[in-house]
């Protein structure tokens, strides 16, 4: 996967000093290791890539800071059903664009889905708008996730 250049480290400082948190060599590690190794990466996954960069990291530091970056809406936590929470950096600008996750129950890869058709496009913004008469709330964002068998396992 190609590194996130849109998420350099200086912009991501900033951004942390600007919620008037510290940006400690720990958290830099982390970040390096999301960018480097691009998305839908494991805690694990994370802490072994920054743990070659900073030997003295724990695995609860990874969570703490994935935890921090996904308060500050830097990151976005997806669960894909087996009991590991993958991160990926958050898109607010909207660069990468909208996307949905094919999720193989087989061999886990994830394939980011965003080619909609315009079908798909009218019933999301329908059930976004129904959703939110009904029940008096502003929808925000949505995550889908569609489970089966990618193409290399016989799909």
């Amino acid at each position: 996967m190609s590194p996130h250049k849109e998420h350099n480290p200086n912009c991501c400082c900033r951004r942390i000093r600007g919620h008037g948190r510290r940006m400690t060599p720990a958290r830099h590690a982390v970040l390096d290791a999301l960018s480097e190794r691009g998305e839908h990466l494991t805690a694990e996954e994370v802490f072994r890539s920054a743990a070659r960069r900073y030997p003295n990291l724990g695995l609860a530091t990874v969570y703490r800071t994935l935890e921090l970056l996904t308060e500050l809406g830097m990151v976005s936590r997806f669960d894909t059903g087996d009991d590991k929470a993958r991160y990926e950096f958050a898109d607010p600008t909207g660069a990468k664009g909208h996307h949905h996750h094919l999720v193989c129950t087989s061999c886990r890869k994830i394939i980011d889905y965003k080619d909609f058709i315009k079908e798909e496009t009218e019933l999301l913004r329908s059930t976004e708008e129904g959703l939110s008469r009904k029940y008096g709330f502003k929808i925000n964002s949505h995550v889908i996730q569609f489970y089966g068998v990618c193409r290399e396992c016989g799909g």
